[in-house]
């Protein structure tokens, strides 16, 4: 019979509790207090953003809407006007040139802003050598500030020491009046839109191209496609959704336009130029009528978000069709 003291020799020391031998509610609480601070974090930055967007975003468009029903010129008390307002607009001579004016922008930047960026790249996804030089080509006006470029057209079309001038005179053709004509001017605006926002366009265009398989345009070379009826049959219903949505965001941004005749017409020749956004700056900083001003900002919003609905409902029955 062995003693106590052998016993305890021959005994092996006691092992640590592992951790997988922990209590079930212990590794419980340990993972819910870790989610909980995730959760907590996450939550946390979620609320600085949407505090800061409601600040800057939401907020002045709610502001925006309360003083289109107000008489404001920010030195004295707002008063209510209601709809007098909205009256004072559609009684002002200038409020439907503006919106004519507009539209004429609209549509020429599409004949010209729509077509030229993607048949540009278009070009640009078929040539083989040099692409890194002619996208920089391509997007370097976009990185110009608007009204450094729109200074810098101004002084092309200047009718007396011009660049455009001076080479058709070097030519011996005669010279244009391009931004003192009222039949000129506005055309010569959208020109100056076209070059300078072209190139953010065209890059999309190329990323979308660049989407395409090559196998389409390799089976419609076999068929004996050319270049038209493979713009036709396999670019066009390829890019179709980039090209519906690009659409969109010209024709609300092209109905924006400001700089380009705040800067080089200032309206003229004759209101030719003159933009519902012109128009709505006149109204706020040169007769310091707020009121009226946010009365036609709100006009716009509510056109814009109209036509927005109407295209989308319009492209998404074209597509389930």
């Amino acid at each position: 019979m062995s003693s106590p003291r052998s016993s305890s020799l021959l005994a092996w020391p006691a092992a640590k509790p592992s951790r997988a031998g922990r209590p079930a509610a212990t590794r419980e609480n340990t993972k819910l207090r870790r989610k909980l601070k995730e959760n907590l974090t996450a939550y946390g930055l979620l609320c600085a953003a949407l505090v800061v967007f409601a600040l800057f975003s939401w907020y002045p468009i709610v502001r925006g809407v309360l003083l289109s029903f107000q008489q404001v010129d920010f030195v004295n008390a707002p008063t209510w006007v209601g709809f007098d307002n909205f009256a004072k607009l559609f009684e002002d001579p200038l409020f439907g040139v503006a919106w004519r004016n507009t539209l004429l922008f609209t549509g020429l930047a599409l004949v010209f802003g729509f077509a030229v960026p993607f048949l540009t790249a278009v070009l640009l996804n078929e040539i083989r050598h040099a692409k890194a030089f002619f996208r920089l080509a391509v997007y370097l006006p976009v990185m110009l500030p608007p009204v450094v470029t729109a200074l810098m057209w101004k002084w092309f079309y200047d009718p007396g020491p011009g660049l455009f001038n001076s080479a058709l005179g070097s030519a011996g053709l005669p010279g244009g009046q391009w931004l003192d004509s009222s039949t000129t001017a506005m055309l010569s605006l959208v020109f100056v839109s076209t070059w300078a926002n072209m190139g953010s366009t065209t890059l999309i265009y190329l990323a979308a191209l660049g989407t395409i398989p090559g196998e389409l345009y390799e089976a419609a070379e076999l068929d004996g496609a050319g270049l038209w009826k493979r713009l036709r049959h396999v670019t066009f219903p390829q890019t179709r959704f980039v090209l519906l949505v690009l659409l969109l965001l010209q024709i609300v941004a092209t109905m924006q336009v400001f700089t380009e005749p705040y800067v080089m017409t200032g309206g003229g020749p004759d209101d030719s130029t003159v933009t519902v956004l012109l128009l709505l700056y006149r109204y706020a900083f040169v007769y310091n009528d707020f009121g009226s001003a946010s009365a036609m900002s709100l006009l716009l919003f509510v056109a814009l978000g109209v036509f927005s609905a109407w295209y989308v409902r319009l492209t998404r029955k074209a597509d389930q069709s």
